[in-house]
């Protein structure tokens, strides 16, 4: 039997964890009254059922406070039922992003601002999310690699790499990413702006990146930077950081930046203590002649 409990920050994407573990021979309640869940999980233990892929969600609206749903699983847990937590969360920039997009009141502030409700949410959740056994963070996470994800460890019965490396590219100009754990600077680098064949390329085109790494400090930098982030990984694994995002910054986001954070995601792949992934905040934006 593999019971799976999905619960998270509103808007983090459980509802998606949900549906696609479904998609995956799962068997999902969603949302069930917490005087039920003890009878719903001595239902499914019971010996002779035929069920044994179980996703229980659970959020803040439950219909009593979430404190007496942490005190639930926790009686189970003690009476011997066998349970896996997954966490789904996003910054709160994110989080805001969605809210907005989708119009919806926050559940924990009906009638106020998102922001205090996330903020609320943060805490009801704060104990949960410490007992969880996977925490994922969705904030740049796109629907095929979450599924990939949890297909990785829930199906293929692969072992859960605790730390997601995001590797950023992004723009000075368009502000630093509030979500950033490690911030590089690398303006230093001659820039290809001022070519005007390379100028309307970004960074994934070959001829701006053969431009940018044609020179030693390039060179250089990019052994530098692999070596130092292969330092600090194993020391972030330790402290249990569920997410790193490294973000690497030109003027615009275009060339060099995007460069750079190509090559690292390319150094670090493959690596298999932690999962990877890159993402170009800024290539998309339109260029302007003050890169």
């Amino acid at each position: 039997m593999r019971f799976v409990v999905v619960t998270g920050m509103s808007g983090g994407g459980k509802a998606t964890a949900i549906n696609i573990l479904e998609d995956e021979g799962f068997y999902c309640v969603d949302n069930l009254p917490v005087r039920l869940i003890d009878k719903f999980m001595e239902l499914v233990f019971m010996p002779g059922s035929n069920v044994d892929k179980v996703v229980l969600g659970l959020d803040v609206r439950a219909d009593r406070p979430f404190v007496y749903v942490e005190e639930v699983l926790s009686t189970l847990r003690e009476k011997g039922y066998s349970y896996e937590i997954l966490f789904m969360d996003a910054d709160d920039e994110t989080l805001i992003k969605r809210y907005k997009e989708t119009r919806r009141a926050h559940p924990c502030e009906p009638q106020g601002r998102v922001e205090d409700g996330i903020r609320k949410e943060r805490e009801i959740l704060r104990h949960i999310k410490s007992k969880a056994d996977y925490v994922f963070d969705t904030s740049h996470l796109l629907v095929r690699e979450l599924r990939e994800e949890l297909y990785r460890i829930f199906v293929g019965g692969e072992n859960y790499n605790s730390l997601i490396v995001s590797v950023m590219s992004f723009g000075f100009k368009n502000g630093i990413p509030r979500d950033a754990d490690l911030v590089f600077d690398v303006r230093f680098l001659p820039n290809p702006f001022y070519i005007d064949r390379l100028k309307p390329l970004t960074g994934n085109d070959s001829p701006v990146s053969e431009y940018v790494l044609s020179f030693p400090q390039t060179t250089q930098f990019r052994e530098k930077l692999a070596d130092m982030i292969r330092f600090l990984i194993p020391y972030y694994v330790q402290e249990g950081k569920n997410q790193l995002v490294i973000a690497i910054g030109c003027t615009g986001g275009q060339h060099r930046s995007v460069t750079i954070a190509n090559c690292l995601y390319e150094d670090l792949k493959g690596e298999g203590s932690y999962g990877l992934k890159i993402y170009h905040r800024d290539v998309e934006r339109k260029k302007t002649d003050t890169e």
